[in-house]
């Protein structure tokens, strides 16, 4: 639910006329958050810098007080927003409505079967992903978040939720790893049996064209995270190009890229990935097999639900393409 905005003092609208005060009424969805966190999902398109700025300066106040970012939120709770400019509010046309495949669904939570090559959301030249062509197919929905991410070009189960205490209930879980988190990754060669644990740290950065790019660091690198995946050998097989082994894969950690730089780093690039993998065997691969896509696929998620407290594990069964792929 977007938060209810009263005493205005003059009337604002975003990218034309003269920005205004705002005073903003906390709802029942927002109460226990952050106030950084509200004013960012408030505010969106405005710079995560000056929202910080506005806050330490004093600008924006609490029930008439000064208050901290990490100020927690109660409902009925007055947020005075000083006057900024919005950027101009995407059209609703720019993210095409569009569902996909449902896991589960309540009245706290949904559970989709993302396909690969969607981004979860929109940046970084994408118009636009899951979440906003979801919010596009629902316009009815008061609130939908994405509880985690998954890479563009990984399939499988991805949880949103619809009010805001599943949200800082489920994110509560993810970053206390309380959830079970289990991949299908198909990589080149043979995978050594013995070897079950990769403890790595990695450490995020820039390529040579500006791009995200992780790579693996000594453990007393200054900038290094520790960074645990466990690996179980699923299936080998033997086909024209090679042999490949479907791996099981089981996050203790959760970095970015972490399950693709820790599997490339022991010699056993990801069939199909585009960043870490072994480029010519990839176009090779594709051609014999007509397989064009990176064979990571989050199959299974296990969570406490934010409401009942039953835990919950979800299956996202293998994409057509990867099944016909195996068999």
């Amino acid at each position: 639910m977007e938060p209810r905005i009263i005493g205005v003092k003059a009337r604002a609208t975003a990218g034309s006329e003269v920005p205004a005060v705002r005073h903003l009424t906390v709802d029942a969805e927002s109460a226990g958050q952050r106030l950084d966190n509200y004013l960012l999902r408030v505010l969106k398109g405005v710079p995560k810098t000056h929202v910080y700025r506005v806050i330490r300066s004093g600008e924006v106040r609490l029930n008439k007080g000064r208050a901290q970012a990490d100020s927690r939120l109660a409902e009925g709770d007055d947020v005075r927003v000083p006057p900024m400019r919005l950027p101009e509010a995407p059209t609703a046309a720019s993210a095409p409505a569009r569902e996909f495949p449902v896991l589960f669904e309540d009245e706290h939570l949904l559970a989709i079967n993302k396909p690969a090559g969607v981004a979860v959301h929109g940046g970084s030249g994408v118009s636009s992903g899951v979440i906003e062509q979801l919010r596009s197919a629902r316009p009815q929905a008061r609130f939908l978040e994405l509880v985690h991410r998954l890479d563009k070009e990984t399939s499988g189960v991805l949880l949103l939720a619809k009010k805001r205490s599943a949200l800082t209930a489920l994110q509560d879980q993810f970053r206390s790893r309380d959830t079970g988190k289990v991949y299908a990754a198909l990589v080149f060669g043979a995978w050594p049996d013995r070897l079950k644990v990769i403890d790595q740290a990695l450490h995020k950065g820039l390529d040579a064209q500006g791009e995200r790019h992780v790579r693996v660091v000594a453990a007393e690198h200054a900038d290094g995270r520790r960074s645990i995946t466990l690996v179980k050998v699923a299936q080998r097989l033997r086909a024209d190009g090679g042999e490949t082994t479907l791996l099981d894969v089981t996050l203790k950690t959760g970095r970015t890229h972490q399950i693709r730089v820790h599997l490339a780093s022991q010699g056993h690039p990801i069939v199909g990935d585009p960043k870490y993998g072994d480029f010519a065997r990839n176009k090779a691969y594709a051609r014999e097999h007509r397989f064009d896509r990176m064979f990571l696929h989050a199959r299974q998620l296990a969570f406490d639900h934010p409401a009942t407290g039953e835990r919950v594990t979800l299956i996202a069964p293998l994409p057509p393409e990867c099944a016909a792929l195996l068999s």
